[in-house]
């Protein structure tokens, strides 16, 4: 069959699909209505569950999904971690596409994510819904054991029974823990995790392991690199800091200000997870930053010169679960995924600000 010119003409009391191929011979081909669907599936794109699909990451790759053209069926709870309205604010972006499905779900819900996955039949799944935060896991830790935990088996599950052709999932870099070599490399020892989030990160990748290993289930954890950009949690230091300046407000800073982050952009870890996709290296996991330690007065100063404030901060005391210097080595992923991060500090940071000032200003 010559691929893209064939075309259905009827469906035959057999369950096959008969197609007209328009080669010079002019011979009718045969095939089942399966291998139709999938022609036709290959052809338009893939079906992707994501879940956390209201969230800061899962919304950006929503948007990125279904701009090239695949179908994408986003879980999510919109719990109340944080305030809920940016959630459906992310949410409506997508609502009215025709290749989007929304479903409210919680991961913790066995029947529910078996259905889910039996009906929708996705090509591939990228988990991105979890418990975040480092410093609400020494306050409220079962939260972290229900969805990362319990939650994550039910996912794997769900790709284990249904042919899930790949499964690509948040881990942190959090999972480094008390390691002190910087930068993080991927093939570093991960079994000293400073905070129970970091543990059921570093649970995931055992978990994920463990199915590759047993089901042959290809599965990818991608270590995210202080991720930041438009539509961010509230919580997270750069949109803390962009919030204090528009509200007129001191920055405390959590130790001296010479604490290293490596802040990676949104677009950049977008680009890391599409790369990894359609990709089956059984299994594997990468790094996705920068490869740069950025100082919170360096990320200070690059806000001052984007948007011409002077800003004003103090100095706190260091928070309980606080790593002090954090970047990647991002080699692994260049070499295997031909990515890197491109995205310019300052830039990054003009595109957060910007966004900061027009969606607050509304709400």
């Amino acid at each position: 069959m010559h691929g893209k010119s064939a075309f259905v003409k009827m469906l035959g009391n057999d369950g096959h699909a008969f197609l007209f191929d328009k080669c010079p011979t002019g011979v009718t081909h045969t095939i089942p209505v399966f291998a139709m669907i999938e022609l036709i599936r290959d052809h338009r794109g893939k079906r992707i569950c994501v879940t956390g699909g209201a969230g800061f990451i899962g919304s950006h790759l929503t948007e990125r999904l279904l701009g090239r053209g695949d179908e994408v069926v986003g879980l999510d709870n919109l719990n109340d971690y944080y305030d809920p309205s940016l959630k459906q604010a992310r949410l409506a972006r997508t609502a009215a596409h025709a290749g989007f499905t929304d479903v409210r779900m919680d991961l913790e819900d066995r029947q529910g994510i078996a259905d889910l996955f039996a009906k929708h039949q996705p090509d591939a799944v990228v988990n991105l819904a979890a418990q975040a935060g480092v410093r609400y896991s020494i306050e409220n830790p079962c939260a972290y054991v229900d969805t990362n935990l319990v939650g994550f088996i039910h996912i794997l599950e769900g790709c284990r029974h249904n042919g899930v052709k790949h499964l690509v999932y948040a881990s942190s870099s959090s999972v480094y823990g008390a390691n002190t070599t910087m930068p993080f490399s991927v093939h570093d020892n991960v079994d000293h995790p400073l905070s129970l989030y970091a543990a059921s990160k570093k649970a995931n990748e055992l978990m994920a392991h463990t199915y590759s290993h047993l089901f042959s289930l290809p599965t990818t954890g991608l270590r995210f690199f202080t991720v930041y950009g438009p539509r961010q949690r509230p919580e997270m230091a750069i949109a803390r800091f962009l919030r204090r300046v528009r509200q007129g407000r001191a920055i405390p800073f959590f130790g001296d200000g010479t604490s290293r982050r490596d802040y990676t952009y949104i677009d950049d870890i977008l680009n890391g997870i599409t790369a990894c996709i359609s990709r089956n290296f059984g299994y594997e996991v990468f790094n996705l930053g920068t490869g740069k330690g950025v100082s919170v007065l360096e990320a200070i100063k690059s806000f001052e010169r984007v948007s011409g404030k002077k800003l004003n901060y103090k100095i706190v005391g260091r928070r309980e679960g606080d790593i002090e210097q954090i970047w990647a080595d991002p080699t692994f992923a260049n070499n295997e995924l031909g990515w890197k991060a491109e995205s310019s500090l300052d830039d990054a940071m003009t595109s957060a600000w910007d966004w900061e000032k027009k969606y607050r200003n509304k709400n």
